[in-house]
């Protein structure tokens, strides 16, 4: 692969109303055992791109222990690996990173160093399946100085202020970026997705450090579009961005269809994680499961419908969970009805608990622990 891959997962939203207290949103868990960056990191080992560095900044140590050996994804090649870069103080530098543009800087010697002729610069928060090869082979062909994936989607009012919405020609080109508007003007939204020749990221990135502008989006590519030729290479399969409440219940929600769930695990090429040594899930006799994911190391007596269950749940008698996520370790006690909620991981539903999500999911954190030691 003539490319080099970096994956922007420092990031963090308001809008996951507490879910990324633990985490960054690239750590956040999807479909039972995956985390989000799994299929960023996928695409990038099933392109055969084998240098890549992850940009990590907020709350990074989840994603720093699940990152730990890039043998997961088939990263540790004598001509390669995975690099995963924080912000460090220097005798220049004493600041985190002040945006994703500013974040690049500080670790251009990674681009310096390296000789692959372009970079695929791609989020960590978007689950789907690319082959990066095809955006790169039409990059070349467009003859384009960046290229932007894009996908055309039902943007509504609540949505529109968590998307860049580009307008492009004829032959693909893109005439208007706007970067997160108030007012949706265009049904396609850029996938967080580029790629660009590495010498011309290293100079319109130390431009910009030198005017002191530290977006990529809105400093490089708003800036720079009526000057380089930016074109949109259109995704037609499935994808989502999870850093919102509201996707991110729907995302784990859609796994629940068997076309997406054979889609991304059964459909080549595959999706990788970091694998846990748990025992298989357990079912109990008087446990009852409809259309649910139940992962490794959980153990079920209750009822679980239209529900995803992650890693080392636990479901005490007489409870029932009705279109739900509960993440890692939770641990449900008896007689607790949940319908329509979020659960974050490691917490404890007390005996006889109730939780209805009206309307949009309820996102259930920082309750007693199980141990019965109240969190000051």
């Amino acid at each position: 692969m003539k490319a080099i891959g970096i994956v922007l997962a420092g990031g963090n939203s308001n809008r996951m109303s507490g879910l990324s207290k633990l985490r960054a949103i690239s750590a956040m868990p999807i479909a039972g055992s995956y985390r989000a960056i799994d299929f960023t990191l996928s695409n990038m080992t099933n392109s055969h791109v084998q240098k890549v560095a992850v940009l990590t900044q907020y709350n990074s140590r989840s994603l720093h222990e699940h990152l730990s050996s890039s043998k997961w994804w088939d990263f540790g090649r004598k001509q390669g690996g995975l690099f995963v870069f924080t912000p460090t103080i220097t005798p220049d530098n004493g600041f985190w990173y002040r945006g994703t543009a500013d974040a690049i800087y500080q670790n251009l010697t990674f681009l310096h160093q390296s000789h692959e002729p372009y970079v695929i610069i791609a989020s960590g928060d978007g689950i789907y399946k690319l082959d990066y090869r095809k955006v790169l082979e039409y990059h070349i062909d467009k003859n384009a100085d960046i290229t932007v994936v894009t996908k055309h989607v039902n943007v509504t009012e609540d949505e529109v202020t968590r998307y860049g919405l580009v307008k492009t020609d004829a032959d693909g080109r893109i005439v208007d970026y706007e970067e997160k508007p108030l007012i949706a003007n265009s049904s396609t939204v850029s996938c967080g997705i580029y790629v660009i020749r590495r010498r011309l990221l290293i100079e319109l990135i130390e431009s910009a450090a030198k005017e002191e502008r530290y977006d990529l989006v809105k400093d490089i590519l708003v800036r720079y579009k009526d000057v380089k030729k930016l074109y949109s290479y259109n995704l037609e399969t499935y994808w989502s961005n999870i850093a919102c409440v509201d996707s991110y219940y729907k995302t784990n929600m859609d796994f629940l269809k068997p076309e997406v769930r054979n889609y991304f695990f059964r459909e080549y090429p595959d999706v990788y994680s970091k694998i846990d040594d748990l025992p298989p899930a357990k079912y109990n006799p008087q446990a009852v499961v409809k259309n649910s994911l139940v992962s490794s190391g959980s153990i079920l007596n209750g009822v679980v419908e239209n529900s995803l269950l992650f890693k080392g749940v636990y479901v005490g008698n007489n409870t029932v969970i009705k279109n739900s996520i509960v993440l890692n370790g939770t641990y449900i006690e008896d007689n607790v009805y949940l319908e329509n909620v979020i659960v974050e991981s490691r917490n404890t539903i007390k005996q006889g608990s109730r939780f209805v999500g009206e309307g949009k999911p309820l996102v259930i954190s920082d309750m007693t622990d199980r141990y019965g030691i109240e969190e000051k």
